[in-house]
């Protein structure tokens, strides 16, 4: 599961960068890698917006027991 939530932070990040760019210069990067709309950009907006729902779902989740008993709101770890 921590593979799965590191995986989705980072793809979640990559999202939130390129929404930067685009908001701050009009630069979308993930157009100018794989083109405007094709199959590969939207596979990575896919897999952007899926990675999104996890971060949602898994953010604050404590797994084992260790960090259940410790585990205050927000302080969870990757």
């Amino acid at each position: 599961m921590n593979f799965l939530k590191y995986t989705a932070y980072v793809l979640t990040l990559i999202g939130a960068l390129n929404w930067g760019l685009i908001g701050l210069f009009g630069f979308n990067l993930v157009a100018a890698i794989f083109g405007d709309m094709t199959v590969l950009a939207r596979i990575v907006y896919s897999l952007v917006g899926i990675s999104a729902v996890v971060t949602a779902l898994t953010m604050h989740r404590c797994e084992t027991i260790d960090e259940i008993e410790t585990c205050e709101y927000g302080d969870c770890r990757l």
